[in-house]
Formats: structure tokens, sequence, C-alpha cells
């Protein structure tokens, strides 16, 4: 794209936010930079934790052993550097303008509207994602069928289809979305549907016409439309709490599964990874729950999809001190996915391990519930591009490859689940 076009594309932009929702409707991230900061103690952990608190001032991004990934107002530079220095803690840039990246992807995605097609040069909204699920499902009536998971906070559906070239086959299910921020997810399991349906390529109609496929576009509806018209990195749900002003819960720390354990959630109804008054709380999350249970005698594995880091998560969550009855084969699970995505031209690399081994405590998560409560034996979290660059503003140009890595990477998951025995059918 040339300069000229895309400064045009971003006066476009503005008008048309102006006309829609008003010059200053969506939230604007002007000069809010994101830092890598390494620390080697739990206090030093705890202290930066404590600044993402201010939600303000400061927004958690990713956390690691580690490491923490915070994005920083620039009112908040100077207590930001304070705070490094009291930790005695490295900190290095490495997102100077989150905004700029902002308009970027908004530009680009103004440019490949203009013709009003769906496709996977840009990221779509719910409702386009919508309308083109009804569009498949009239397209392909044999082997395709929509189903509703419930209603949100809002009052917005959540769908689903299901695509099934015939009957025997185990059963796969991809979660998308949760977190509404990760944009990358819907778009990659959009492709995916795409690519089950209508490649013609052997490899793709093995993968495809060999299992049964239950894919939730988008989970978190109310805060994906959110990002979408007002806070492009909004994380949780919308219902608003009973204790705070804050908003929104994180729907990945509120299934009844370890809720709320070892510290793996916050009980900070402003925090990122505030786990809800209750397990169950968001509607969202029940009907998600009531759906899984009613078919978890056809799924043999669960996906959950979420951006950024390139990583494989499988269960415990809740704790690094356990691991489940069959870690030693999900390790080699996870192993021939990553394989197989870094085996690309991309070269893209992935690690591998149980949520809390390789991360954090994360208590209350959706694979950690199929695989504690419904009996699901395979489930992951697969954490997409990339590892910090560009974060959950991943340019569109990456839709396409990630959504690539993520189909070779399937594969390879899914030829060593059958190796191992897990693709046997649960009932007959």
């Amino acid at each position: 794209m040339s300069v000229n076009i895309f400064l045009v594309a971003l006066a476009l932009i503005g008008l048309a936010q102006g006309a829609s929702f008003g010059q200053d409707s969506r939230i604007r991230y002007d000069n809010y930079s994101v830092y890598k900061v390494r620390f080697e103690t739990k206090d030093q952990k705890d202290l930066l934790k404590q600044l993402a608190e201010d939600r303000n001032n400061f927004r958690l991004w990713h956390e690691a052993k580690n490491e923490v990934h915070l994005m920083i107002s620039p009112s908040a530079l100077n207590e930001f550097e304070k705070q490094v220095l009291r930790a005695n803690v490295s900190a290095e840039l490495f997102i100077e303008n989150v905004q700029a990246l902002i308009n970027t992807e908004e530009a680009e995605n103004f440019m490949v509207s203009r013709d009003g097609s769906f496709g996977w040069k840009k990221y779509n909204t719910l409702e386009e994602i919508y309308a083109w699920l009804d569009e498949i499902l009239a397209a392909y009536p044999v082997i395709t069928e929509g189903f509703e998971l419930g209603q949100s906070y809002e009052n917005r559906t959540i769908r689903g289809i299901k695509i099934s070239y015939k009957s025997g086959n185990p059963g796969v299910f991809i979660e998308s979305n949760i977190h509404a921020r990760e944009w990358i997810t819907s778009a990659t399991a959009t492709w995916l549907i795409n690519e089950f349906l209508t490649s013609t390529d052997d490899f793709v109609r093995q993968l495809a016409e060999s299992h049964d496929w239950y894919i939730i576009p988008v989970l978190n509806v109310d805060g994906f439309v959110y990002t979408h018209v007002k806070d492009r990195m909004w994380r949780k749900t919308r219902q608003p709490s009973a204790i705070s002003t804050c908003v929104g819960v994180d729907p990945n720390r509120n299934y009844d599964s370890h809720w709320m354990e070892n510290g793996g959630a916050s009980d900070n109804p402003c925090a990122e990874d505030y786990g809800g008054p209750a397990p169950f709380s968001e509607p969202e999350i029940q009907a998600m729950a009531n759906y899984v249970s009613s078919i978890k005698d056809k799924i043999n594995v669960l996906i959950a999809f979420h951006s950024y880091s390139q990583l494989l998560l499988s269960p415990y969550g809740h704790t690094s001190e356990e691991y489940p009855p069959n870690f030693d084969d999900q390790m080699e699970v996870a192993k021939a996915y990553a394989d197989a995505v870094e085996s690309l031209p991309y070269g893209t690399v992935y690690r591998y391990g149980s949520s809390a081994g390789i991360l954090y405590p994360a208590s209350g998560a959706t694979i950690d519930w199929a695989y504690n409560e419904q009996d699901i034996d395979i489930t992951y979290t697969i954490e997409f591009r990339d590892t910090g660059r560009y974060g959950f503003i991943l340019p569109p140009t990456h839709i396409i490859p990630n959504a690539e890595e993520a189909l070779i990477g399937i594969v390879a998951l899914l030829d060593k689940c059958e190796e191992l025995g897990y693709l046997k059918l649960k009932t007959l």
C-alpha cells in the first residue's frame, strides 16, 4: 500500500467513525507503550502486577514465569520507571505506540472491506461472521449444521457450526475468541471452516472428512463487539459488577473447575484476570458448559484458540505441583503440533507444557474444566502468533500464515492422538 493511499484510508476511517459512533467514541491509546519486564522473585512479580490493577494507566498483556508485558499510558511512565527501580528489574520497550498499530490495522481492514466481501485479508466483525455463517449453512446443508450455545449478557446469540461428512467420526471442539481482543482466533477459526468445506487438497480433505468439527468462532460475543466499536484492547465479558464500577469477568477463569485456587485468578473486579463473583457467573460460560456437557461423549479433543505467545498449554492450570495422568501423552501430542508448525517455511516456533508449569496458575479455564469435569482427555490452549512485536494487534497479513500453521499443527496433533488411541469413539 502506498503512503498516500494509506493516509487517505486513515482519513476515511476517521470520518466513518465520526459518523457512526461520534468522533470521540472509541478509546484511544496514543503513545501508550508496551514493555517487557523481566523479574526473578515473587515479590518483584507481585509489585508489577499491582501496577496492572490501575486500569487507567496500566494493562497486563502477558505473564510468564519470569516476565510480564505491561501496556503503560504516557502519563504513567514516570511511575513505571520508579517501580522498575524499586523492584530492581529490567524493562525493555517493544511497542512504542499502541495506537499506531491500531491505526494501521484499521486502515488495512478498511482498504480490504471496500468490496464488502468476507475474507481473510482483514478482521471481520461479529455481524460479518454471522452473515457468512448463514451463507455457509445454506451452501452446505448436508454436511453443516448450525447450533446455538445460548445468549450473552447483552442478549447476543452465541453461535457455532458443526461439520460432519459421515457418521462414526471422532469429535474435535474448537473454541475461539473467549478473550475479546484476540481477533486472530476467530479469523483462524473461520478460515479453517472454509478450508474444511472448500479445499480440494487431498491432505485437507482427509482431515476434514475423518472428524466431526464443532467450532465456535466467537464465544465472548459482547466483548468482541465492544473491541470493534469502543475499546480494541478489551479482554473480558461485559456484565457489570455488583461490587465495583469495573465491568466484566475473565471468562477463561469462570469455569467451575478449581475456581480461584492457588492465585489462579484475581478477586479484584478491575483486574484483567478477575474470576467473577462465582463460577459460571457469566451467561456465556454457563451456556458453553451446558452445550459441551450435552455432547461430551462425542468430543475426543478440545482446543481453545488464544493469542499471543506461540504456546501449547495443557492441564493443569491450577497447580504446577501436579500433572494429569496422561501428561506424557499430552506432551507428545503438543510436540507433534510444534514440530509440524516449525517445519513450514515460516519457521514459527511454539513452546509447550502445562499451563501452570510453563506460564502461571490459571484456575477455572476452559481446558481444565473440559479435562477434569467432562472427561475429555486431550485439551489444549493454543496461544497463536506472535511473541510480542505486535501482541494482540497482529496485522491482517498474518491471518492466513497463522491459519496455515494452525491447520498443519492440528493435522499432526490429531495424527498423534490417533496413534496414542485417543480418537476411539466413546459411544457406539
